[in-house]
């Protein structure tokens, strides 16, 4: 079945059953490789996008739940301003490690900024305790959140 979609700003086709995660049509279907597997149970946060401006756990959401919606990933963060300013703060404040969690980290760090121009750390800790860092770079995450806040303002 044939199933359309917005991603990124560009209206697409995926050949998938509607409910298939999200996750396998970005990666398998449109070679959008950016956004991870980690548990596929939505407690890691590795798979984070952004379904009309939410974060969403990309491998629990059927893409039938997508359509009609404008679906948003990492490969997209670059061209916009928040995504930018995040970006631009992990790199100043060496938060990757591994790397294998940073594109869920950024994505659920841009939702937030995007609801809330100026978080606390309670705020910030709160909305990225969903996003698991084996790594355990919380601190650096928390203080680049906060960077990124502040080159926006």
């Amino acid at each position: 079945m044939s199933v359309s979609l917005n991603v990124n700003g560009r209206d697409v086709r995926v050949d998938a059953d509607p409910s298939t995660p999200i996750l396998w049509a970005l990666r398998d279907n449109l070679q959008l490789t950016g956004t991870k597997f980690g548990c596929g149970m939505a407690l890691c946060g590795a798979c984070t996008v952004h379904l009309n401006g939410s974060a969403v756990r990309a491998c629990v959401t059927p893409i039938s739940a997508a359509v009609g919606q404008r679906v948003v990933t990492i490969e997209a963060q670059a061209a916009d301003p928040v995504g930018k300013a995040v970006t631009d703060a992990w790199v100043r404040h060496d938060v990757a490690q591994c790397g294998y969690c940073q594109s869920g980290q950024v994505m659920g760090a841009v939702a937030l900024l995007k609801a809330n121009k100026n978080p606390s750390p309670a705020q910030i800790d709160e909305a990225m305790a969903g996003h698991i860092c084996r790594c355990g770079t919380y601190a650096r995450v928390r203080t680049a959140v906060q960077d990124a806040a502040r080159a926006l303002a």
